[in-house]
């Protein structure tokens, strides 16, 4: 089964990147390598990307699901917390061995979702 695991990152994480030095960065970027690593060893990954910083998002929101009334918005969809920072899509025998890689992330939080593939949907 596949499951994205979601990175969630404090709402000033792209102020703390930008005031980040090379070696801190680097590091960063060393623990998402070893954790590359350790799926592609279990033949676990299927994909993922860092997404670019928050601050560079566009909001389309629609009032009644047409294209005809939607209203296009620089930022992010509301003020919270935590934003979005990255997602791994990875191949897992169940929702307990999907939880065990984000355990496994080098970040604070992860939400694991399950992915629903064309297979299981209904025909149409």
């Amino acid at each position: 089964m596949l499951y994205a695991l979601l990175m969630y990152q404090d709402a000033d994480f792209d102020a703390q990147w930008e005031r980040a030095s090379e070696a801190e960065r680097a590091a960063v970027y060393r623990l998402h390598g070893d954790f590359s690593t350790l799926l592609e060893s279990r033949g676990a990954i299927r994909g993922g990307e860092e997404l670019a910083p928050v601050t560079t998002a566009t909001t389309v929101r629609k009032q009644d699901d047409t294209a005809a009334d939607a209203v296009v918005t620089d930022g992010p969809f509301a003020e919270v917390a935590e934003h979005l920072g990255g997602f791994y899509v990875v191949e897992a025998r169940d929702l307990d061995e999907a939880l065990e890689y984000a355990k496994a992330l080098p970040v604070r939080t992860v939400e694991v979702r399950a992915i629903i593939t064309d297979d299981q949907r209904p025909p149409e």
